[in-house]
């Protein structure tokens, strides 16, 4: 198998690589470029087959080799002999194959001409007895200290589950669902990790009395990005909001938008699948892919966190109003999501009552959206506005502030559908016990959480 290289390495040894591996059977450098924008130009008009890159080249990052992977270019690491430092960084890239100015002849051209090729030991670390040696295709000592970096905190049976909740445009509750949902599953003794991926406007940090100045999913982006992010990092990026629960906020202004990749998205909804049982993304609203027909260069596309999402998730919660114009807007986000890869939607009827829709107004939901949407299986939330009010009002969840209400005990029991547990009920505080016009909901004295 031949392979035409691309190379962007540093300007002090490339001479040497090159030289290297033009010498190859089968594999000859196609162009070296000087910089990163000069690799990407040329991947993208098919110059080459294999991109060799270093650690030091300049604006290296996921979204880099996300381009690179879409002209179906396969990226391959390089570094002078003794660089354990920067194959550690493009290993935590997510780049697997490494090769370096000493790597044998057999080694190299295996690297260079199979996808399946893992390299192995850089001259200077040491081996243990009965390690395998390079081209064997065994994790290095490099891959395996990666490994242990990213190993997971506490174990969960498997990788974790991903839920999106997400709805068309209207404001129809999905952050409050989002919210309620990942205490839900929390409360019964599953972890959660909830992520507020709305690009539009991320309100999660705001419903749970958490700071504007916690790191939250810009900071994972951002380390993402660098090939810093793993496990643990991630983890404490997450705000701990309850025992069981943490949270990772959203971009503070939407104007932010542009600092999350879909790659980096791509590469946190992975790593928190090691972190929590269930992950509920909190997702925009927002699902039109055709922004890109709009640049005529490549550019960062404000939709593609949400439709990231979307694609990783394995269950979705598509969330409508229970009035005309909401079930509307819900039989056209069906159609939409039709249009992008996502799971099969569950619908969540948000604030039924009968003053919107008519006597008997579950029955008449479910017939309309069966008969527009072919929806069935149909969870309907009840309206209780004094109870989510007052968790508003207080920075709490309904399961803190209104544990006995009717909204809050059905998200438990989808929470529950989720992790096969029984939904938990907590006993009512006092001042919710009084008649309806004496409920005062009360903030509580502790501080707010922070970072």
């Amino acid at each position: 198998m031949s392979a035409t290289i691309l190379t962007a390495l540093d300007p002090d040894w490339e001479g040497r690589m090159v030289e290297i591996v033009d010498r190859l059977p089968g594999v000859g450098v196609g162009r070296r470029c000087a910089d990163l924008a000069d690799l990407l130009a040329a991947a993208s008009a098919g110059h080459g087959d294999v991109a060799l890159v270093s650690g030091e080249l300049r604006g290296l990052d996921r979204d880099a080799l996300s381009h690179l992977a879409d002209h179906g270019v396969r990226v391959v690491g390089a570094s002078r002999e003794g660089g354990e430092e920067q194959e550690r960084q493009l290993r935590q890239l997510g780049i697997p194959q490494h090769i370096h100015l000493g790597t044998p002849r057999e080694a190299l051209v295996a690297a260079l001409t199979s996808p399946d090729a893992i390299m192995t030991a850089i001259p200077g670390l040491a081996l243990d007895p009965g390690e395998p040696v390079a081209g064997e295709n065994t994790p290095s000592r490099i891959e395996q200290e990666v490994e242990d970096e990213q190993a997971p905190l506490p174990p969960d049976e498997g990788p974790g589950t991903v839920v999106a909740v997400w709805g068309p445009t209207g404001a129809p509750g999905r952050s409050t669902l989002a919210v309620n949902l990942a205490s839900e599953v929390a409360a019964g003794g599953t972890s959660a990790l909830l992520v507020d991926m709305d690009t539009y406007g991320a309100s999660v940090a705001q419903l749970l009395s958490v700071l504007d100045e916690a790191p939250g999913l810009a900071a994972a982006a951002r380390a993402s990005e660098l090939g810093t992010l793993d496990v643990p990092s991630l983890a404490r990026l997450a705000v701990e909001a309850a025992p069981g629960l943490r949270v990772l906020t959203g971009i503070p202004t939407a104007s932010r938008w542009t600092e999350v990749r879909p790659a980096a998205i791509e590469q946190i909804i992975e790593l928190a699948r090691s972190l929590a049982a269930v992950i509920v993304l909190d997702c925009g609203f927002n699902i039109e892919d055709d922004e890109e027909l709009s640049y005529d260069t490549l550019a960062p596309r404000r939709n593609a966190t949400t439709l990231t999402a979307l694609a990783a998730s394995d269950e979705l919660l598509l969330v409508g109003a229970a009035d005309p114009i909401g079930l509307q807007r819900m039989v056209r986000a069906v159609e939409a999501l039709g249009q992008v890869p996502a799971p099969r939607p569950r619908p969540v009827v948000n604030r039924v009552r009968a003053s919107s829709v008519g006597p008997d107004p579950r029955r008449r939901i479910a017939e309309s959206l069966q008969r527009f949407a072919g929806l069935d299986d149909v969870t309907f939330l009840p309206d209780d506005p004094a109870a989510t009010d007052a968790a508003l009002l207080s920075g709490q969840t309904l399961m803190e502030c209104a544990p006995e209400s009717e909204l809050r005990l059905t998200i438990g029991q989808v929470a529950a559908h989720l992790t096969g547990r029984t939904p938990t009920r907590r006993p009512a505080r006092r001042w919710w016990r009084r008649p309806r016009a004496a409920r005062v909901p009360r903030m509580r004295s502790h501080p707010q959480r922070g970072a």
